[in-house]
């Protein structure tokens, strides 16, 4: 049975991201920006998913400010995708939003003239929870990785 747990030790975090981000290359293949996943999230609020003791997947929010919260990284194993983790790791993150009084919950991901199988299914799958595309940014990221930004209203 899968558990979520909130996870409030930096290094855990720290450790739950490095070895998801690296399970996952189809969407996280560039070394500098696993790194800076891996610091970014020791000082995030941070949630993951268990198979048994086995940390399977996780999310990781970025405070905008009093209003929105952002889904700064997020991972599952890929031999767990299609079994709800992704939906119940964005619901924890819907209630964060709830109990902290924040509107919105965004999140960045690649946009969609950068053909790529991995990023299609991920936008689908954020489409499929009620986000809507709301602006694309091309150089974000840089000219090969355009940025699609997405954003969710909380009620």
């Amino acid at each position: 049975m899968i558990k979520l747990k909130k996870i409030t030790t930096p290094n855990e975090k720290a450790s739950i991201c490095n070895d998801i981000l690296r399970a996952l290359p189809n969407w996280f293949g560039v070394e500098s920006s696993i790194v800076a996943y891996v610091g970014q999230v020791k000082s995030m609020p941070f949630y993951a998913a268990f198979d048994e003791n086995k940390a399977i997947g996780f999310v990781a929010l970025r405070i905008h400010g009093a209003y929105t919260s952002e889904v700064c990284v997020m991972g599952i194993l890929q031999e767990y995708h299609r079994q709800g983790i992704g939906r119940q790791l964005v619901e924890v993150c819907e209630t964060f939003c709830r109990e902290s009084k924040m509107e919105f919950l965004t999140v960045k991901t690649l946009d969609e003239s950068r053909e790529s199988n991995s990023y299609e299914k991920t936008r689908l799958f954020y489409l499929s929870l009620g986000f809507k595309p709301l602006e694309v940014f091309p150089l974000l990221w840089d000219e090969n990785n355009p940025c699609l930004f997405m954003a969710k209203h909380i009620v």
